[in-house]
């Protein structure tokens, strides 16, 4: 089986080469082809030389693999299923004026079973590899008008940590895409050793799922609380800096009587008045078998202008893609319940 050269860093692009008796350079050759170019054969390096791309596809490819299949929403919302090693995926392509989001996905299912997504509701099949996380972002029809990647698809990042940061590495190296930082925000539940590492290792954005600020309720609805209380989360990223480039946010799914009280609201005040962060609030989106449901508008714009009179900036995602059940919540793998 041909090992992928999508995900590979500049030490092992130098151990490639060098095993198939080329000049050390080759790799760098290689690297500008996958992550600048974008190409999706080996045949398609055309400044290697023809007998080095040969020597290159006996044991080698590019990683690329084409997406199953498409489907655009009505706001022009564009949902990819991918195949991967342990499953299949679903990647998001989100446009909205000069902005170009992919919201791409780290695992097959997830491990983390919070009440409210589907996702969490098939269980976990296993992590993708590097090479499958950037598969995402270089073989969606859009690929070249990207201008931001969010982790916020399918999986916990930090359940896969190593491929993430590789990921990201890839992309924002000078080696790599050399995209900015800015351009990716990593969602997290709060795994906090992936967490913590991930703040060490990379400087960009950080959004933490927090859905409740009272702690005993957002265990109900998020197992990982007990492993993972808010209150170790919150202690973790008060020794980042988050006053200056890197961004901080919370997302907070909202469900009628469940957590967008006025107690709730305050309590959410109390729990971030010190952080230099901001709130995106999300309408839930439905999925079988769970009895919650979504506040009206005028519950949605109350709670949002609490937060922002009582100084945490505070915003209401729009809802993009639910048509084709893309949204927040209901990505899946094919044929899963």
């Amino acid at each position: 089986m041909k090992q992928s050269l999508l995900g590979m860093t500049p030490d092992e692009l130098k151990r490639v080469v060098t095993e198939a008796g080329l000049k050390p350079f080759v790799a760098k050759q290689i690297a500008h082809w996958l992550y600048v170019k974008g190409v999706a054969t080996i045949d398609e390096m055309s400044n290697l030389p023809k007998t080095a791309r040969e020597l290159l596809n006996k044991n080698y490819e590019v990683g690329r693999q084409q997406p199953i299949s498409a489907v655009t929403s009505v706001d022009g919302t564009r949902k990819y299923l991918f195949a991967t090693t342990h499953g299949t995926v679903e990647t998001v392509y989100i446009p909205e004026d000069d902005r170009h989001t992919l919201c791409v996905s780290s695992q097959v299912g997830c491990k983390m079973n919070c009440q409210f997504c589907m996702t969490g509701k098939q269980g976990w099949s296993g992590h993708l590899t590097a090479t499958e996380i950037l598969n995402q972002i270089y073989s969606v029809d859009e690929s070249k008008l990207l201008t931001n990647i969010v982790f916020m698809g399918m999986g916990e990042p930090f359940d896969n940590t190593d491929n993430v940061l590789r990921t990201i590495e890839a992309m924002t190296a000078d080696w790599g895409a050399a995209w900015s930082p800015k351009r990716i925000t990593v969602s997290t539940v709060g795994i906090v050793p992936g967490m913590v590492r991930f703040l060490k290792e990379s400087k960009c954005h950080l959004a933490i799922s927090l859905h409740n600020p009272i702690a005993t309720e957002r265990g109900e609805i998020m197992p990982i609380q007990k492993a993972f209380p808010l209150e170790r989360i919150l202690s973790a990223v008060k020794e980042f800096d988050f006053a200056h480039q890197r961004r901080l946010s919370f997302e907070y799914i909202v469900f009628e009587g469940i957590n967008d009280t006025q107690r709730h609201a305050t309590q959410l005040v109390q729990l971030l008045k010190r952080l230099p962060c901001r709130v995106n609030l999300i309408r839930w989106h439905a999925i079988p078998g769970m009895d919650m449901h979504s506040p009206s508008e005028i519950k949605m714009v109350q709670f949002r202008d609490y937060l922002n009179n009582n100084g945490i900036t505070c915003t209401i995602r729009r809802s993009r893609g639910e048509d084709i059940a893309a949204a927040c919540g209901l990505l899946k793998s094919e044929n899963e319940a």
